[in-house]
């Protein structure tokens, strides 16, 4: 589904001064490609010009290849870039927000709910049929387990941090989102099955 954004916004063809309900809160859209270190402090830097603070970051970029290990006969990119996006970028970013924002703000902290939501996936929990998935579950078995530790780190500041795990990306993830940036859950991970029903594990 078309998402307005600051740059585009969806036009009715057949009334095309109209103003669409969909256009009324546009998101806020920025490109960038965050495996270049200095774009962490750029991609801040536009969400506080934008909206003065930053209450919830929800980290949802992948990377999958599919290959077999014997790859890593050759070459280690499979696994340093599968990780590098899938495991690391995310508490990186985390890191940035909670270093420059949320470090010595506990009352604020609470009082927004302040959070960091990881997309993860069902993957990470057992071995996938097929082969070359291998890398991208293990870089989500360890997005899982640093969120745990991310967790325990920022909970004296009064921040919370947990794992939303799919078993795919439909259009009920938003409202697992919701519910979680709503809850005073931290330190777990929320399995979402494809008819949005939601299991909580530590």
């Amino acid at each position: 589904m078309p998402v307005a954004t600051q740059d585009e916004w969806l036009v009715d063809p057949l009334n095309p001064f109209a103003l669409l309900p969909e256009d009324r809160n546009p998101v806020f859209g920025v490109r960038s490609d965050l495996r270049h270190p200095e774009e962490l402090e750029r991609v801040v830097d536009l969400a506080l010009a934008r909206f003065g603070r930053i209450d919830v970051l929800v980290n949802a970029a992948v990377h999958v290849h599919r290959d077999r290990l014997t790859c890593l006969a050759s070459s280690s990119q499979l696994l340093d870039e599968t990780f590098a996006v899938n495991a690391t970028l995310p508490i990186q970013l985390a890191a940035v927000v909670a270093r420059r924002l949320w470090l010595h703000r506990k009352d604020d902290n609470e009082a927004w709910g302040r959070n960091v939501i990881n997309l993860s996936s069902m993957a990470s929990f057992g071995v996938v049929a097929g082969v070359g998935l291998s890398a991208y579950s293990a870089s989500k078995v360890a997005l899982n387990m640093l969120t745990a530790h991310l967790a325990a780190e920022l909970r004296p500041i009064g921040v919370r941090a947990n794992v939303l795990a799919p078993t795919s990306f439909p259009q009920i993830i938003p409202t697992s989102v919701v519910y979680l940036d709503h809850s005073d859950l931290t330190g777990v991970v929320v399995q979402l099955d494809e008819h949005g029903s939601r299991e909580v594990s530590p």
